[in-house]
């Protein structure tokens, strides 16, 4: 671990955090951060391993530097695009614009239910606050100073946020290093993505990797690379290039099953093919590929079964939209509770010798002393965070509750990574709703459901690019280079620090010089009215029951008498949690038992629908190279397989160079190419 690594994992975190934003919501290409497997880290990796390393002679990096220089970058991966800065400023800025249009929040005040310092205050700054942001003040004759952004408006909120996603960050960094002991050393879990990254390490002397000197590796790579490119050609000259179909349409088929079509099965039918996905689902256990392709089209039978007999299990059972209350989310919840269990279960010996070790207490097996001082960290800042939201006007009780539901939440994202390297996930619940099934609308009244509400749309709106996952993987990649963890992660937290001071001023900035996106209708329109929306309805029933005053009177304890839990959700959550333990003692006890129960925790999500159909292929390849090739036909082609996932990569992270060459020559935008989902 030198310091040049240092310098350089701290210069490239700072670079990400400064150019993410404007990459993603202005240039509009592929995501650079945009799921867990970031291609601007693994696919500038790629081509400074192979490209530029071997040209620097004595001054090339060695693979424990570059893994260095990694886990700093993976650190702020959650900062700078939809793991925050998506959606942040719009969700403190966009519903002052709203209240404006709609006269449904103007008549319940919605905005007044929600504590000051959680959104930001235009009034500061008259008109220049509110109308810059959504139209933005600059031009590409005129732009704007430093000077002319409106920070006043955005202090008191920054100063309620930052500490809040600051301690919770880095009381996830501090719980990383027990967790990756368990699930690596212990339970020996498979880490895909992290197994790619240490293949392309350079060895003790900077030379270039064996897997970079493996003919099929290139091979495979620049045939994926290929159709991309071609593809990437085609939005600029769509007359001369013709387009290579990566995805296909069988939706004609859903007709021959009613009840697969109910399900909302029509979508599954266009499968589009991930390269990376059947890569990594080459190096997986094959009942955890099964899993994860047939969940999908297995939660829409479920679905369509109940919709012939007239239960929905998609619509609300309370409140509107994405961030109500539904049978579905409550599931994928009671899953997530099964899973926990499961891996509490599983390392119930390391886990309570760490706790021992953290309270002083003596016994239990011998702990490492970085994971013990981690413990401390995350027991001292999970109280801080509960701290936070009292402060905030939580009551302790809800205060409680909901900061265990958000600790399982990040906890069970990182353990999916681990196990199965779903890159691509969304857990399929919030937070607040978990809350919100248990006691009620009536039992926690407007203010309250309004605090949680925030809160979920900042710290989960979009978990598509979540922390520990990200730590996971690069506590991984130390390992594989023999690194100690314990002195990278204080690194982790000074990069994680740099990166949220960078990427906050940085993003405001672009969004005034040229207005919110309002092509991320998911930023700009949805997610800004959730919290608004289900108040408002929240309200009018109430009110309509003659229970919006009670609600209001309750506090502290004084609301367990009016608890009114959702029948339906709570039957939602043991049946998820049910199912998950019974597949997990299935699979402990029968050897030939074809399923693994993380298919519970992401078969009903939008991400795993996109990606169903590449998990099919990729499992339907493993099992005819085993049944026809044998093991050492398996192994002959692990290079091939990694060389689809680095094409893929490449195909994303070239064009978004291309294109910001493009545009710092010309000032145009270029056209619009993804490559993985965005």
């Amino acid at each position: 671990m030198s310091k040049r690594s240092i310098v350089l994992g701290l210069l490239c975190a700072s670079l990400l955090c400064a150019v993410c934003y404007f990459n993603d919501f202005i240039l509009q290409q592929t995501f650079l951060t945009g799921n867990n497997m970031p291609v601007a880290v693994y696919g500038l990796l790629i081509l400074f391993v192979a490209a530029v390393n071997p040209l620097l002679g004595r001054l090339r990096l060695r693979g424990g530097e570059l893994a260095v220089i990694i886990a700093l970058t993976l650190a702020v991966c959650c900062v700078p695009s939809s793991g925050l800065m998506r959606l942040f400023d719009g969700i403190l800025m966009i519903p002052h614009h709203r209240l404006k249009t709609t006269p449904g929040w103007q008549q319940q005040d919605v905005l007044s239910l929600v504590p000051p310092q959680m959104l930001a205050d235009p009034s500061l700054a008259e008109d220049t606050a509110l109308t810059g942001f959504m139209q933005g003040l600059g031009s590409d004759l005129a732009p704007i100073g430093l000077a002319d952004v409106p920070w006043s408006a955005w202090r008191r909120a920054y100063l309620f946020w930052v500490p809040l996603l600051l301690s919770l960050w880095f009381s996830l960094l501090a719980l990383s290093p027990m967790l990756h002991r368990q699930w690596s050393e212990h339970e020996h879990l498979p880490y895909p993505v992290s197994e790619f990254a240490s293949s392309l390490m350079p060895d003790r002397t900077g030379g270039l990797p064996a897997m970079l000197r493996q003919r099929m590796f290139w091979a495979a790579a620049a045939i994926v690379f290929l159709i991309h490119f071609n593809n990437y050609l085609c939005r600029w000259q769509p007359d001369v290039f013709i387009p290579i179909q990566t995805s296909f349409s069988f939706a004609p088929l859903t007709r021959l099953f009613p009840t697969f079509q109910r399900g909302g099965g029509g979508g599954l039918m266009m499968p589009t093919m991930y390269f990376c996905v059947i890569g990594l689902a080459y190096f997986l256990a094959s009942d955890v590929v099964l899993s994860c392709g047939i969940g999908p089209y297995l939660w829409c039978l479920v679905s369509g079964a109940f919709a012939t007999y007239g239960i929905s299990l998609t619509q609300p059972l309370d409140g509107i939209g994405g961030a109500s209350v539904q049978a579905k989310g409550l599931l994928s919840f009671g899953a997530a509770l099964g899973m926990a269990l499961m891996v509490l279960y599983l390392g119930r010996r390391y886990y309570a010798s760490a706790l021992r070790a953290a309270l002083g207490c003596r016994g239990g097996d011998r702990v490492e002393p970085h994971v013990v001082w981690g413990l401390r960290a995350f027991l001292a800042l999970a109280a801080l965070v509960f701290a936070q939201l009292c402060a905030v006007g939580l009551d302790w009780p809800l205060a409680l509750v909901y900061t265990l539901v958000l600790y399982l939440f990040f906890i069970m994202m990182s353990r999916v990574m681990a196990e199965t390297g779903i890159f691509y996930m969304q857990p399929g619940y919030m937070p607040h709703t978990v809350v919100w099934a248990l006691c009620g609308a009536a039992a926690l009244g407007p203010h309250q459901l309004a605090i949680m509400l925030m809160l979920s749309m900042v710290l989960t709106g979009d978990p598509r690019e979540t922390l520990l996952p990200y730590v996971a993987s690069a506590l991984k990649v130390n390992e594989s280079q023999r690194l100690p963890n314990g002195r990278v992660l204080p690194w982790c937290f000074v990069a994680l620090g740099l990166g949220l001071a960078i990427a906050m001023p940085v993003t405001l900035y672009i969004q005034y010089r040229f207005g919110v996106p309002q092509s991320d209708w998911w930023s700009y329109s949805v997610v800004p009215a959730m919290p608004f929306d289900n108040l408002t309805a929240v309200m009018q029933k109430l009110r309509s029951q003659n229970l919006l005053e009670p609600s209001l009177a309750l506090s502290g304890l004084g609301r367990l008498g009016s608890l009114r839990p959702e029948g339906t959700g709570i039957l939602a959550m043991a049946a998820g949690a049910g199912l998950v333990l019974l597949f997990s003692c299935a699979r402990l006890h029968l050897t030939w038992w074809p399923l693994h129960p993380v298919m519970f925790l992401v078969w009903l999500t939008e991400p795993q629908r996109r990606m169903a159909g590449a998990f099919l292929v990729g499992w339907a390849v493993k099992s005819l190279v085993q049944k026809y090739g044998g093991a050492r036909c398996y192994q002959q082609l692990k290079p091939a397989m990694l060389g689809l996932v680095a094409g893929e990569i490449l195909g994303a992270i070239v064009p978004c160079l291309i294109s910001a060459v493009y545009y710092g020559v010309t000032h145009e935008v270029p056209p619009r190419f993804m490559v993985l989902p965005s």
